[in-house]
């Protein structure tokens, strides 16, 4: 009885690991964004929210660790923000205890925007930024730097990735963070092209059906980001989240800038483009494309 009583005590965690929680991180601010409940208490929906939360910061604080070490850096945009999530929980586990560096929330939601403002208020998160924005806005914003670190954006919806791959272009981002979300512009252009795209080429039954036309849409649109991000000089990884058994939309893009700009990635997206019957997103999505050889 003894013997048991003792295992028994051994494998008893503490509250901090038993909610899934990172070491000396902040109850509270996980109150205020109702992870936890005042109790101190975690449902499944929340654990499973922090733990895509905690994943992704697990991917972006080594890539803050590479950025020097010079007054006001390291700098991040959020595009997307939302409540904030990932900003907030950034700063309490890497931006507070390293004592310099700055957040940027792009919001375009204005209560969103203040409900964070207040937060970050109130936790004495000084060097956190939000701006009530469009993500397509955000780099001719009097409050942004000229150059931002890291550019992420956490489940932004179908172009808002796109425009915070132009704000990373602009900024000249040492890395990027993309988990995209309900990828619909190049489903759409596909819809619009689909009659012609019969009659041209078998490929098209790769999206005759609706629900194909979706999915494939999506697929597509993001080889042709990662595409763009190598012709624009970046090297590019594309891997799993988390499980898929947390998300379905579980593809993450990490970008690193290497400044070597590569034409055949460029002539590989013209030609899916052309495959496709899409060359009108081009001129839209894909500037700065080096040119035809």
């Amino acid at each position: 009885m003894g013997s048991a009583r003792r295992g028994s005590q051994a494998v008893k965690r503490p509250p901090e690991e038993e909610l899934g929680l990172q070491p000396g991180q902040s109850l509270e601010l996980l109150k205020e964004l109702h992870i936890l409940t005042r109790e101190g208490r975690i449902n499944q929906d929340s654990r499973r929210k922090l733990k895509q939360v905690h994943h992704l910061v697990q991917f972006i604080e080594k890539l803050l660790q590479e950025v020097p070490a010079e007054e006001g850096h390291p700098t991040l945009a959020d595009h997307g923000a939302g409540k904030s999530y990932l900003g907030f929980i950034l700063y309490d586990l890497f931006f507070r205890p390293l004592g310099r560096g700055h957040i940027y929330g792009i919001e375009t939601r204005q209560e969103l925007v203040e409900r964070s403002r207040a937060l970050a208020r109130r936790l004495g998160f000084a060097r956190m930024s939000f701006l009530n924005i469009a993500a397509a806005d955000a780099a001719q914003a009097a409050e942004m730097p000229e150059q931002v670190d890291v550019v992420t954006a956490l489940h932004a919806c179908d172009t808002a990735t796109d425009d915070a791959i132009a704000f990373a272009l602009q900024k000249q981002a040492r890395f990027l963070v993309l988990v995209p979300c309900c990828q619909a512009e190049v489903a759409s252009v596909l819809r619009e092209t689909k009659a012609l795209a019969l009659a041209r080429t078998p490929l098209s039954e790769l999206w005759r059906h609706p629900i194909h036309t979706r999915e494939l849409g999506s697929q597509i649109t993001n080889v042709l980001r990662c595409l763009y991000l190598e012709a624009m000089g970046y090297q590019v990884t594309v891997t799993e989240l988390v499980g898929w058994e947390h998300s379905m939309k579980n593809e993450l893009i990490l970008a690193r800038r290497t400044g070597q700009r590569k034409r055949a990635a460029a002539e590989r997206l013209r030609a899916i483009l052309a495959e496709f019957g899409i060359q009108a997103l081009e001129e839209r999505r894909f500037p700065g494309l080096p040119a035809h050889p």
